[in-house]
């Protein structure tokens, strides 16, 4: 699951403003669909990220937690899980299929934040840290305009790492305190966004 967008997506998420934050994840859910083209269909792979889309989209009938909703989350996490290894495995990669996964991460975490965001006591110190967080990849997406005059996504082991910590997180909160489990992911998120700096402004992109 790419995480890039998920601390700026959370500290857009407290604001109180429900309205003007619906619309804003609508309009940039449209931004992220109109930027794939729709040339470039590799049929297998990207049917399966359309039903990441399809799962995501459904979890909003459904109670948080409640074990419709768990079910639809883990379909939709299994599919990112296969949908890359489908396409390479099948030769069908392709720029069409890396920005719709793209998309559909997107689309798969706002909507799990609309819903979980609500239910959950996040404390201050918290929403503080993913704001530290969000700072970082906002500066590591402007080193990599600068420095390599294109968006770059780096994914490190550790990215990799912080987006599997990221999906198990949902499936832990009714057995651990989110305070001890947002620590552990916040922690090696901060350390993710950092070797990505270092990667991005020192030019070693892992892909």
């Amino acid at each position: 699951m790419d995480y890039n967008y998920l601390p700026m997506l959370v500290i857009a998420s407290k604001s109180k403003h429900n309205k003007k934050k619906e619309m804003i994840f609508w309009q940039t859910v449209i931004v992220e669909l109109h930027s794939v083209s729709i040339k470039e269909v590799s049929p297998l792979a990207n049917a399966i990220t359309g039903i990441r889309i399809i799962c995501s989209f459904a979890l909003l009938f459904f109670p948080a937690l409640s074990v419709p909703f768990f079910i639809l989350y883990i379909t939709a996490g299994f599919t990112d899980m296969i949908d890359g290894t489908i396409a390479r495995k099948t030769g069908t990669a392709s720029e069409f299929g890396a920005r719709f996964d793209t998309a559909a991460d997107f689309i798969m975490v706002a909507i799990c934040l609309i819903k979980l965001i609500p239910i959950l006591d996040i404390k201050a110190w918290m929403y503080s840290w993913i704001g530290v967080i969000a700072m970082i990849k906002v500066i590591n997406v402007i080193s990599g305009i600068v420095g390599q005059k294109k968006f770059v996504s780096v994914h490190s082991a550790m990215n990799k790492i912080t987006g599997g910590l990221l999906f198990v997180l949902p499936l832990t909160l009714r057995a651990i305190d989110i305070r001890y489990s947002g620590a552990i992911v916040c922690a090696v998120a901060t350390a993710a966004a950092v070797q990505e700096g270092h990667y991005i402004r020192t030019f070693k992109e892992k892909t």
